[in-house]
């Protein structure tokens, strides 16, 4: 990664939303996820309306991740898509994992919970920073 770019930025946004409608599907983790979220089928259906709305907001949450992502490579002088996997993977661990942490301490969320989207997070940080890397 030499520098930060737009294109790379919005395509890691877009697979980030295209992995998040495949790993919280109901024939992968969605089941899952809903039972240790507590939200009914018919609290779904209903939010379905906002599907919309929430898909551009967390496409644009994702390519924040993949600006911040990006520039903190640059910054550590990141030219591979390894190095990249390692920067991402010591964020996640760094920041994601333990705010995540806090459902279950906190909120009374299983671990399963955390785990689906603790997970979900680790895959998105590790394909953002290839699609960057590759992308550069």
């Amino acid at each position: 990664m030499f520098e930060v770019t737009f294109w790379p930025i919005l395509a890691a946004g877009i697979a980030n939303l295209v992995l998040g409608m495949v790993w919280y599907h109901p024939k992968v983790f969605g089941t899952a996820w809903m039972a240790g979220a507590g939200i009914t089928p018919e609290q779904a259906e209903r939010g379905k309306r906002r599907m919309p709305v929430m898909a551009i907001l967390a496409t644009l949450a994702a390519m924040l991740l993949a600006y911040v992502l990006s520039h903190l490579a640059v910054e550590l002088g990141v030219f591979d898509w390894v190095g990249a996997v390692v920067v991402a993977f010591w964020c996640w661990a760094g920041f994601v994992a333990p705010v995540l942490l806090g459902s279950v301490l906190w909120e009374q969320k299983s671990l399963t919970y955390y785990a689906i989207n603790a997970g979900y997070w680790l895959v998105s940080f590790i394909a953002i920073a290839t699609i960057l890397a590759l992308m550069a």
